[in-house]
């Protein structure tokens, strides 16, 4: 079965987080020394092919009935055979970037992307839990989350699992997310590295300067090791000319050697692994879904000298390490399938989609709309009704039920009545918008235009779409335009004619109760863009998913844009409010500080409306007398901060200095120029929003 068979067959309340180490010993049983001890006595009494049976998956009926090809039953999508003898368990996973997949029915959480424009760590890590919960209440042991790829371009099909674009942003929010997931099972932190694109996925070669794969498509992969992810997952694509799976310089040089990574490495599946002897060494642990190039390949290749037994040991190693970590004997025991989907999971799906909604466009006060003022509401679009949860491919979810728009808007109208039609018959429409007091328009993408193994054709909403906002536009002053998708939409011509613009994402299974909640007004949105919003696809950085080689520079999305001079429709960070918010006295507690030190940047930040909201404060780092070529500013800091109306609130945000540096290449290692740096606060990336000082950096 190979990989677009498999896809096919697939159809395609808060919890206290622990310390990671305390966390780990609670899982297993173990202390972090009796993990280690335990490997160091079964490692030696395995034999050569058990060692190796553990460094790959195996397709089992089960697993195949899963995908309707096999018996009927429940499985993984991907399993080992462990040994019995020495008690090493299986490794049983799922994929999980919004939620347990597969045939299961499991929450679905909003997209990567949208939780990405929550800008809330801390809630990540609820989402994050309750994946976990889930995952382990199915008696799976792995989630294959989070996908922590750079979104290169908005028109990658799968942008919708990540983020977003900032390498920062990612860490943090890829560091949340492990942390909630293993306090229950093992998180597996992918796609490793630079995968960009989907058309080409399986056979493009990305080409990238040492210094822009250190600073752009890999920070976000160490904070994930720094959190104790238990695994990474190779990509599909090349990187410098070697496949992801034989990289030594991905995986031996840095992932285990300067990063001390002591997990394992699991291969992207199917059609990840090319040569036995070149992945063996330079360190991939396990392949995955089965043993293609491993198992009697890799055994021959040990017999034969080509692949040293030190390197089966290492991996046999890795597995035992991560699998007694998080493998007791009493796994399961706690664990209730019927919490699969329950309320209080479905509440975290619901306030993720609230926090990640972002309202682009709000003006004379279109939004929101209040009931007992607004009696009539017409909403349009053939999206409105659409179960529009995300891309059906290695991500999806069953949840037991999703809430579109339509009916979301529908549940919470209240005393207001709502008219529905389609957009089909556009005189209609038009008719039914000119009647109400107000108009919503539902448009965007669904799974058929975006997703894995399709990038998106075009920034653009569909011409339909498009002919439907105009009309609706021109027959009531009211227009409301609810976007869905995975990822940047532009918006000419449109844009101009309509008073607000909601960006939903994919807003999960209780999706429709979020966009209904922001649109009523019943919730105050603060979502933040985790990606910049062009005007027109010019304004970025080549998309290139159909040539055999494509090179990657540093300068990509609010990067690109900046250095480029170009005005993006919305900026990176953006988001509006129903409240407003006032930001003053930016002060350093130190005007300098030396390259290992740290500094905390303080700002006022007041509500001056009159309603209660959340404000995303993000802090922004430039060096412009530097010696080497680097981007105007980059994100280094962000914090969410809760305020009642007229309420003042001092937000603190600590600096690293170290995260300051810039990888220097003749050096191989990371230098934090002496020199002055300009430290910006605000509400966006935008010049216009942020206060700024100076701070000096010097000496040790």
């Amino acid at each position: 079965m190979d990989r677009r068979d498999f896809l096919k067959a697939a159809g395609a309340g808060a919890m206290v987080m622990a310390a990671p180490g305390s966390l780990l010993a609670a899982l297993s049983g173990l202390t972090a020394e009796e993990v280690e001890r335990r490997v160091a006595e079964v490692v030696p009494k395995l034999t050569l092919s058990e060692k190796i049976d553990l460094m790959a998956g195996k397709i089992s009926r089960t697993l195949l009935g899963a995908f309707g090809v096999g018996d009927g039953g429940h499985g993984y999508t991907g399993q080992t055979v462990g040994n019995a003898r020495l008690g090493i368990p299986r490794v049983l996973c799922t994929d999980g970037p919004r939620g347990v997949g597969f045939m299961y029915t499991a929450t679905c959480f909003p997209v990567g992307m949208c939780r990405g424009a929550a800008w809330d760590p801390e809630l990540e890590a609820r989402v994050g839990s309750v994946m976990g919960y889930e995952e382990r209440a199915i008696g799976g042991n792995m989630l294959l989350a989070p996908c922590i790829n750079v979104l290169w371009h908005p028109r990658w099909g799968r942008a919708q699992e990540t983020y977003g674009e900032d390498p920062y942003h990612l860490g943090a929010m890829g560091a949340g997310f492990v942390n909630g997931v293993q306090e229950h099972v093992m998180a597996c932190a992918k796609h490793y590295a630079v995968n960009n694109v989907e058309d080409s996925r399986m056979f493009v070669n990305a080409v990238v300067d040492e210094r822009t794969l250190r600073e752009i498509f890999l920070p976000h992969f160490k904070k994930c090791v720094d959190a104790k992810v238990a695994s990474v997952m190779s990509a599909y694509n090349d990187v410098n000319g070697d496949l992801c799976s034989d990289s030594m310089h991905l995986m031996r040089d840095i992932l285990k050697g300067e990063w001390e990574f002591d997990g394992f490495v699991v291969s992207d599946w199917e059609n990840a692994v090319e040569d036995t002897v070149g992945a063996a060494k330079a360190g991939l642990d396990l392949e995955m879904p089965r043993a293609k190039f491993y198992g009697r390949k890799l055994k021959a290749a040990v017999e034969s000298g080509q692949v040293p037994e030190s390197v089966i040991d290492e991996a046999a190693s890795r597995m035992c390490r991560q699998l007694f970590r998080f493998v007791g004997p009493d796994f399961a025991a706690g664990y209730d399938k019927k919490r699969m989907a329950c309320p209080e999971h479905a509440a975290v799906a619901l306030e993720s989609a609230r926090k990640g909604i972002v309202l682009l466009k709000n003006e004379n006060s279109a939004l929101p709309l209040v009931r007992g003022e607004v009696k009539t509401v017409a909403v349009l679009g053939e999206v409105a009704k659409e179960k529009n949860i995300g891309d059906h491919g290695s991500s999806i979810v069953r949840p037991p039920y999703i809430v579109s728009a339509l009916e979301g808007l529908t549940d919470r109208a209240g005393s207001v009545r709502i008219i529905y039609e389609s957009g089909k018959n556009l005189a209609a429409a038009k008719a039914a918008a000119g009647k109400a007091d107000a108009v919503v328009v539902v448009a965007g993408y669904t799974y058929k235009e975006e997703g894995e193994g399709r990038d998106r054709a075009s920034l653009a909403l569909p011409d339909a779409q498009q002919s439907l906002i105009l009309a609706a536009a021109e027959a009531n002053q009211r227009c409301v335009v609810v976007l869905e998708s995975g990822s940047a939409i532009a918006m000419d011509p449109w844009i101009g004619k309509v008073p607000a613009v909601v960006m939903a994402w994919y807003p999960g299974m209780e999706g429709g109760h979020a966009i209904a909640d922001v649109v009523f007004g019943d919730v105050n949105p603060s979502g933040k863009l985790p990606i910049v919003f062009p005007r027109s696809e010019d304004q970025l950085a080549k998309f290139d998913n159909g040539s055999k080689e494509v090179k990657y520079g540093r300068y990509h999305g609010y990067r690109y844009m900046e250095k480029h001079g170009a005005e993006p429709l919305f900026p990176f960070g953006f988001g509006l409010s129903y409240t407003t918010y006032q930001y003053a006295n930016l002060k350093l507690d130190k005007k300098s500080a030396g390259r290992s030190g740290k500094v905390v940047a303080r700002v006022d930040v007041t509500n001056t409306g009159k309603m209660a909201g959340e404000e995303v404060v993000e802090l922004y780092a430039g060096c412009p007398g530097s010696k080497v070529d680097r981007a105007k500013k980059e994100l280094k800091g962000f914090a969410r901060v809760a305020l009642a109306p007229g309420e003042t609130k001092t937000v603190a945000i600590e600096l690293s200095v170290p995260e300051l540096a810039y990888y220097n290449v003749d050096a191989g290692a990371w230098e934090v120029e002496e020199a002055e740096y300009i430290i910006s606060l605000g509400p966006s990336s935008c010049e216009d929003d942020l206060l700024k000082e100076r701070l000096k950096v010097t000496g040790a």
